[in-house]
């Protein structure tokens, strides 16, 4: 397994609950020549197929498939990975965040600190965005097209290679925001 799959994959087993949230902004960095397209392409781009849960997807689908799923950015204290185009998606079928929880008061109601490891291993996607050359662009998303902790969104794209079992990483061709 490459490190940056391996880095995800470490990503997803780290604690979750935090007393007070990280103050994260965008990292915007002069972008080579092509990827501020691939940027656009991808969030201007309508998600197409059948959109399914995340837990169905990791079920069935192998490397090279397409899919289309839908869930909320969720998961972990820090679902969007610094300056790299790629975040955490989380099913909500499986995972709750804090928010959703009457009466739970927690500051960072993304992390579904709440939920099991072996919840967060069957619910959890990585998507991102690579280039040509398959490489992750080195873009931060939070705040692009509208993406923020917990918003709801469906993404179409390509099972990455190294995607097997629970780690399902997705090189996205089309991502949409519903909502915040």
């Amino acid at each position: 397994m490459n490190p940056v799959r391996l880095l995800f994959a470490i990503l997803l087993l780290l604690p979750a609950c935090r007393k007070t949230p990280t103050p994260s902004a965008p990292a915007h960095v002069e972008l080579p020549p092509g990827h501020r397209e691939v940027l656009d392409a991808v969030f201007n781009t309508i998600p197409e197929g059948e959109v399914k849960a995340i837990q169905e997807v990791k079920q069935t689908a192998r490397p090279g498939d397409k899919v289309t799923f839908s869930g909320r950015i969720m998961g972990n204290a820090e679902p969007f990975v610094q300056g790299r185009a790629a975040f955490i998606l989380a099913d909500p079928s499986i995972l709750t965040a804090c928010s959703d929880k009457p009466g739970d008061l927690c500051e960072t109601p993304w992390d579904t600190c709440c939920d099991t490891p072996e919840d967060k291993l069957r619910a959890i996607a990585t998507i991102q965005i690579v280039d040509a050359a398959d490489q992750i662009i080195k873009q931060g998303l939070e705040g692009t097209a509208g993406l923020a902790k917990l918003s709801e969104v469906t993404v179409s794209g390509t099972v990455a290679p190294g995607s097997a079992g629970d780690v399902l990483i997705i090189h996205a061709s089309a991502i949409q925001v519903s909502s915040p």
